[in-house]
């Protein structure tokens, strides 16, 4: 097998073996504890600009099929493995993970001590790294990584969002007679408008299995253009980045504050704090993985969580029209706020899973009831 090399800013570097597209790439590093849901993490547009270590030593060994992707095609930079699998087995599978980097230009490294690595990265934070299967002189690719631009300050949303409107047709997969199929005859009682800053289709399915008609929307549309199609509610979706990279959006969401039920998932989470007036700031090493706590603050109840994001909100920031309703159990970072008087309240986790728990899937009816009552 071809030799690949990971070199990471601090100085760091591994060696291992290549796999899927061949080349180099520069990005921030993270790590992702799930121990299935490869597919997902590999489409999810939040990590645009990342390349994701999986802590899961095998990877691989259920293959991909195009019913599980969270978006078109790949976002991440560059995925590292301890093993890739050599079998692809499930009903479902259509290529193997090998051959889906491939065709889609992603570069993957396997073979390097992935425990080692991520107790590095939970030790002196995320950092930029470069993954080369052309270039084996530690040296320039530890230069390199120490040049690579960062996510902050950047617009990620961007190089994610639609680039024009679309609706939304599509409910859950079900299982029927040994195959998959999506619910579509689900009744549209509320209209909802989604801001795409990288959304995830599963968010677009649990939506329309609350009974919503969704409608997506890229993520620069005024916020006057989102009025006048007189939706009921308005959804802030996940995304990559910085939040306070895409000041467009803070403005368009306060100007929606008031006069429309609002959810926001992730990035839509800070955004909407950030129109709030609250700050966000820079997790050490963020929060990627399937198995996060979280306590519901009003009822004390926990529920474990999908979460995927590297900034959080300021407790101190949340000032006294909104309160905090969620906190993680791990750090005590900022879960989840609400305003105490509109009918807007948004999330940090993913209560849409895909991959993880649905712990939290409830809150998707939370929204329609917000909207059946409205402002």
């Amino acid at each position: 097998m071809k030799k690949a090399y990971l070199a990471l800013a601090d100085g760091k570097v591994f060696e291992g073996n290549h796999f899927g597209a061949e080349g180099e790439v520069d990005a921030e590093i993270v790590f992702n504890t799930s121990m299935s849901g490869y597919q997902e993490v590999l489409t999810d547009p939040s990590y645009y600009g990342q390349m994701v270590l999986m802590t899961y030593p095998l990877i691989g060994n259920y293959g991909i099929n195009s019913q599980d992707f969270e978006s078109e095609q790949p976002h991440l930079s560059g995925f590292i493995i301890k093993e890739l699998s050599s079998v692809a087995s499930n009903w479902r599978a259509q290529e193997t993970l090998e051959s889906f980097l491939k065709r889609f230009g992603i570069i993957g490294i396997q073979g390097i001590d992935t425990r080692a690595l991520t107790r590095r990265i939970r030790e002196k934070g995320s950092q930029q790294a470069v993954i080369s299967t052309v270039n084996q002189d530690p040296t320039e690719l530890v230069r390199k990584a120490k040049k690579s631009l960062g996510l902050v300050g950047r617009d990620s949303v961007k190089q994610v969002t639609c680039h024009k409107p679309y609706e939304w047709e599509e409910g859950e997969w079900k299982i029927l007679n040994g195959k998959t199929v999506l619910s579509k005859n689900v009744e549209k009682k509320y209209f909802v408008v989604a801001y795409d800053f990288g959304i995830k289709r599963n968010i677009l399915r649990k939506l329309r299995e609350a009974g919503c008609r969704v409608r997506v929307v890229p993520a620069s549309t005024p916020a006057e253009k989102v009025l006048a199609l007189k939706p009921d509610g308005v959804f802030l979706s996940n995304g990559p980045g910085d939040p306070e990279g895409v000041p467009y959006a803070i403005k368009n969401v306060r100007f929606l504050l008031g006069k429309i039920p609002i959810f926001g998932i992730c990035l839509g989470h800070q955004i909407l704090s950030l129109a709030l007036n609250g700050n966000t700031f820079k997790l050490r090493f963020g929060h990627h993985g399937g198995n996060q706590p979280v306590m519901d603050i009003p009822s004390g109840k926990v529920e474990i969580t999908s979460q995927n994001h590297g900034f959080a909100v300021e407790e101190d920031s949340i000032g006294s029209s909104a309160e905090i309703t969620a906190i993680n159990l791990n750090d005590n970072t900022i879960e989840g706020i609400c305003h105490k008087e509109w009918p807007v309240f948004s999330v940090q986790y993913h209560p849409e899973a895909s991959p993880g728990p649905q712990d939290s899937s409830h809150l998707f009816h939370k929204f329609t009831q917000l909207m059946k009552v409205g402002v």
